[in-house]
């Protein structure tokens, strides 16, 4: 079946670089816009710091319905430890709506949302869409590409950030990619199409529209992190298939959350999220949250060879993954 859709507000391009390279140190508190009492450690508009080894690249791609700022929780907080994250908003009509500029007026051509044609088999729509989506990922890491290249890529965006300043400042060496329900399994077929992905971060990836025969062909390691409430056997028969055929390859099972908890849904206050979903996990987003965090810096460090910013002790579950198949995560024990 198809994952739950989640609608919202459309943008283009997310970009999530460390401005301080230091986990946050020094981050001012700047009041969030949704809500009064929310406040998130950052600095507005601060200067990228230097760092002459580069910063490793994430390439993450939303999920169906969605749409790039609906994972600003995860995405700055690997941004916070050291890497630049790049959200994308896909243009194969997956997204909640979402549009493309022409340069170098900038005129907007919007891409709606769209469902699966009357009379047409869902798999064969949505495997068209994941090919695409896949695609996506590669442009925008030859976009980086270029950009470590000197090329002057203009930022077409009414934004004054220059895309200049990450010259010097990647390490191209180091690129993973990463996404969400759709955007999980795009991110694992991204590994088939670009040699320089050199691993995947799938968070309840939806594994349906991957056709059988590409299955053999995934190249390099995977780490799937799963909610309790999503994931069908027959879903999860075809992560098992792909650990099988590779040894780092690991699949991890946090109980008490959803398919939303790994979205910015879960920080919706009170009953809004059981409202608008009709459920909630029982676990504490923020800690779904440090578990999420703690699972994909411990597999993005072994795999990049990246000495991540450690998180601070805060009583969270710790996340090892150590041979031997899946983890299934309580909140408060260690995942096995």
């Amino acid at each position: 079946g198809t994952p739950p859709s989640s609608l919202g507000t459309p943008a283009l391009l997310g970009l999530f670089p460390s401005p301080c390279g230091d986990g946050g140190a020094g981050a001012e508190q700047v009041p969030a816009p949704c809500a009064r009492s929310c406040r998130v450690p950052l600095s507005w508009n601060a200067p990228l710091k230097p760092r002459s080894s580069g910063y490793p690249l994430i390439i993450f791609s939303h999920g169906l319905g969605a749409f790039r700022t609906l994972y600003s929780s995860i995405c700055t907080e690997l941004a916070s430890r050291g890497f630049v994250v790049a959200a994308l908003e896909h243009r194969d009509h997956s997204a909640a709506t979402t549009y493309s500029c022409t340069a170098p007026a900038g005129t907007e051509e919007w891409i709606p949302f769209q469902r699966v044609p009357q009379g047409q088999k869902e798999f064969y729509f949505r495997n068209k869409q994941v090919h695409q989506r896949a695609q996506e990922c590669v442009r925008a890491l030859r976009l980086f590409q270029g950009i470590a290249g000197g090329r002057s890529v203009p930022n077409i965006l009414h934004q004054d950030w220059d895309l200049s300043v990450l010259k010097d400042n990647l390490d191209l060496s180091k690129v993973a990619v990463m996404g969400h329900s759709f955007g999980g399994v795009t991110a694992v077929l991204a590994l088939v199409k670009e040699p320089s992905f050199r691993c995947a971060v799938a968070l309840d990836a939806w594994m349906f529209p991957l056709e059988n025969l590409l299955y053999p062909e995934v190249p390099k390691p995977v780490l799937f992190i799963n909610t309790e409430k999503f994931q069908t056997p027959e879903s999860f028969a075809k992560m098992k298939r792909l650990s099988s055929r590779n040894s780092q390859t690991r699949i991890v099972t946090v109980l008490g959350t959803t398919h939303e908890d790994q979205t910015d849904f879960a920080f919706l206050p009170g009953k809004l999220l059981s409202r608008i979903f009709g459920r909630r996990g029982s676990l504490d987003p923020h800690k779904a949250l440090a578990i999420t965090s703690r699972a994909a810096l411990a597999f993005l460090q072994r795999h990049l060879r990246e000495a991540v910013v450690s998180l601070s002790p805060g009583g969270e579950a710790v996340v090892s993954l150590s041979p031997g198949g899946e983890a299934v995560v309580p909140c408060h024990l260690e995942g096995r």
